[in-house]
């Protein structure tokens, strides 16, 4: 927000962009900032571009800050040549910008890059802002943003405002669904445990362990409930406010687990169910959420304990479960004691038996981040010759180079089939032979 506001003192004709990895992220920024940029004494104009909204083109020519997902903003800088609004921009920050690796980081780098490139054209200064986890090749990612080292602040993964106990336990059942099921109990004693009378955020891999979750849960309390050992309020919902609620919830499995005190959130349900979840669990009205990891990157919950209950997903593309990347983790760990709700939070993370002592290892540890732009750099590559960016081989090389995939390149060659033995000579035959290919 500080880099934010020196561009509206510095540059007032200049445009800010704020990237988000995803909707449910920018629409908390859209809300937020147009409370405090756009209708207080700032007035500037604040424009979300996603895939829910496109506003029109005089929209975008008057917005002062501009709120999108990589996607939106790959294709409408693709053609920066003709649109002055992308030459106008200032400032550009990309939030969770570690994700450079995963499936949609190839898009991020190109933006990035294009930037970087832009800017070397027209010798425009654009101001780039990263924000990430802890990362072990910081100093690569800083390089690659045009950042020295006065501008990289890199972090230990312990370094929070709200301190964090964490919790690791192995389950040994070989396969995924029963140990998904012989997670439930100690998924309710942790709650019992840590976070009596307090929001506890549950995150399971899939829709359908969000509701084998809550019902396992509410039977769990049930039966505590019988023998007597048992003072956990389960809502603090009226009946004439669960009646309301209830009436207006279409999910039939959401309307039976709010009376108990428990909510589920996934993309299945409806966005009116997802935003009356929300709001019971935001006001206390349920304290128990029982989610998928979008939710870790999306509003900022108050929780005082994350239960992160398996880590792993089934991959349809696969067909087979793999690992959660370790980044997504620490964001749902994250999610747990945040600053303005709580003074302390709780993560406990329930992993398949041969797995703890890795997650006990690398939760930790800062990890490095490699580019994943070798896999699509074909259809980005064809982007940029027919947005007429690129015109032959040589423009195709010098545009690799503005690249996180080329800083990557000369530091891990293995990492993407380069023979190191060879030496920085042999760099620019191989990035030929890509693009020849």
């Amino acid at each position: 927000e500080l880099a934010i506001l020196r561009v509206f003192n510095e540059r007032p004709d200049g445009k800010i962009i704020y990237i988000a990895p995803m909707k449910a992220l920018a629409k908390e920024r859209i809300i937020d900032w147009k409370r405090r940029f756009q209708e207080g004494e700032l007035n500037k104009n604040v424009v979300e571009l996603t895939g829910d909204f496109t506003p029109d083109l005089e929209a975008l020519k008057k917005a002062s800050l501009v709120i999108t997902t990589p996607e939106k903003w790959d294709g409408i800088s693709r053609n920066w040549q003709h649109r002055e609004y992308v030459r106008q921009v200032a400032l550009v920050i990309i939030d969770e910008i570690h994700l450079l690796g995963q499936e949609r980081g190839p898009v991020l780098e190109v933006i990035v890059s294009r930037f970087r490139y832009i800017t070397a054209q027209t010798k425009l200064n654009v101001r780039i802002v990263g924000l990430s986890t802890a990362l072990a090749n910081a100093k690569d990612v800083a390089d690659w943003l045009g950042i020295n080292r006065f501008g990289l602040y890199n972090f230990k993964p312990s370094v929070r405002p709200v301190p964090i106990e964490v919790y690791i336990d192995g389950f040994p059942e070989k396969h995924y669904c029963p140990r998904m099921a012989t997670m439930n109990k100690p998924t309710y004693k942790a709650i019992m445990t840590h976070a009596r009378n307090h929001p506890t955020l549950v995150f399971v891999s899939s829709r359908r362990q969000t509701r084998l979750t809550a019902l396992d849960l509410i039977a769990l309390m049930s039966g505590q409930e019988l023998s007597g050992d048992y003072d956990y309020q389960q809502t603090g919902l009226s009946n004439e406010e669960l009646e309301s609620v209830q009436y207006e919830i279409d999910d039939e499995n959401l309307k039976n687990t709010v009376q108990f005190g428990i909510g589920m959130h996934h993309a299945g349900l409806t966005e009116n169910d997802r935003k009356i979840v929300e709001h019971l669990f935001v006001s206390k009205k349920i304290s128990v959420l029982v989610t998928t990891s979008t939710l870790a990157w999306g509003v900022n919950f108050p929780a005082r304990l994350v239960v992160i209950k398996g880590t792993e997903y089934f991959d349809a593309k696969t067909k087979r479960y793999v690992d959660i990347p370790v980044s997504d983790i620490l964001q749902m760990m994250g999610r747990a004691g945040r600053p303005q709700f709580d003074n302390k939070g709780i993560a406990c993370i329930f992993v398949s038996e041969e797995k703890k002592n890795f997650y006990k290892k690398f939760l930790y540890e800062p990890f490095p981040v490699e580019s994943s732009l070798h896999g699509q750099l074909v259809e980005h590559l064809n982007a940029e010759i027919s947005a007429g960016t690129l015109t032959n081989i040589d423009s195709c090389i010098d545009y690799m180079t503005w690249t996180y995939f080329f800083r990557r390149l000369t530091k891990n060659p293995s990492f993407y089939n380069l023979d190191h033995d060879k030496g920085i000579s042999y760099l620019n035959d191989f990035l030929r032979e890509i693009i020849v290919e």
